[in-house]
């Protein structure tokens, strides 16, 4: 008899001799299964043309084949680093992402995420810092049953809901670094206020300072909020000081290239009068001339392990997937640092 209408899941179940559940898990790249049952099924698959239906696996599982990326950060790199790797972790499933920004600063900042979750049903959503340190914002997604992954400079939940990078760790090292090359007046660009990340960071700046034995001198220390023009106000006050910084630590490349800006409007040489390490290892860092020293945040594998986190277990049990959670990020020495001057 001619065969009307597109092929089903039951049509795939019942040529294969297999239960619905077991084309299911094949469908969704389950490990739960064997490789002879896994090739029979796909072979079928192959053979009558099955297409999964996204619509009608949605409504059985309340949920969309869409994840979220929530974020509220001044640096659109790392956003679009973080984007990059939730793709990557992405490709070859049925999920799609949604980007929504965020204003943490709004009265109506949680009826507006709960509104974003509810109205997209949203099979999971990535929080970004500094919402993802918001505590309101993740007992939100658990009262709607939305699964979540934070991004965070620091642990600050368990393994299956968090990847978190260790920056305090890093910038200890790169601060570290510069009073190797024999710098001991090395000043600071902190990240704003309310991140966790500009704490973490401006924490390993002081800690290799006290390891080094060197004084921590307030006036040494200006701040920032990740953008260029911070960078820019920031270095114009620390290079006003006598005597001025033989290096200066940035939070983000972003603030290092306003230093960078800074420093040759004063006629200075880097790094011959003036050394500069960033933190992120965007693009910028290595077109800029010299080319910066910098910390390599991994926000691109950050990204992907999140993604993967997030639809783990599809039609299974709700098992989470064994991926990282902690992330280190490594000091990468390019051409912006050299000993000072005597």
């Amino acid at each position: 008899m001619q065969k009307t209408g597109q092929p089903t899941i039951n049509d795939v179940a019942r040529i294969a001799g297999v239960s619905k559940k077991t084309v299911s898990r094949v469908i969704n790249k389950s490990p739960l299964l064997n490789g002879d049952t896994r090739l029979r099924v796909e072979t079928v698959i192959a053979d009558i043309g099955y297409i999964p239906n996204p619509q009608a696996r949605a409504l059985a599982l309340r949920r969309n084949y869409l994840v979220g990326l929530v974020h509220d950060n001044p640096n659109a790199q790392t956003v679009m680093n973080v984007q990059r790797g939730m793709l990557e972790g992405l490709q070859g499933t049925e999920f799609e992402l949604v980007v929504r920004p965020l204003n943490r600063g709004a009265q109506s900042m949680l009826s507006d995420l709960r509104y974003f979750l509810e109205r997209q049903r949203l099979f999971g959503v990535l929080l970004m810092p500094p919402i993802s340190e918001n505590e309101s914002i993740v007992q939100l997604c658990r009262e709607i049953g939305c699964r979540y992954v934070r991004m965070c400079s620091v642990s600050l939940d368990d393994d299956a809901h968090m990847v978190a990078s260790n920056d305090r760790e890093a910038v200890r090292g790169a601060v570290a670094y510069l009073i190797e090359q024999g710098h001991r007046r090395i000043g600071l660009i902190a990240g704003p206020q309310g991140f966790r990340s500009a704490t973490e960071r401006r924490a390993g700046f002081e800690d290799a300072l006290r390891e080094a034995g060197l004084p921590l001198q307030r006036s040494l220390i200006a701040g920032g909020d990740y953008t260029f023009e911070s960078g820019l106000v920031a270095a114009e006050r620390l290079l006003d000081l006598t005597p001025r910084p033989t290096a200066i630590f940035s939070s983000s490349d972003t603030m290092a290239a306003g230093v960078m800006h800074a420093a040759r409007a004063r006629g200075l040489d880097i790094p011959r009068d003036l050394s500069i390490i960033g933190f992120d290892d965007t693009p910028v860092a290595a077109h800029v001339w010299p080319p910066l020293t910098t910390v390599r945040w991994p926000t691109v594998s950050m990204g992907r392990s999140a993604a993967l986190k997030l639809i783990s277990g599809v039609g299974e049990e709700e098992e989470l997937v064994e991926e990282p959670s902690l992330f280190i990020s490594t000091l990468i020495r390019r051409g912006s640092v050299a000993p000072p001057i005597d």
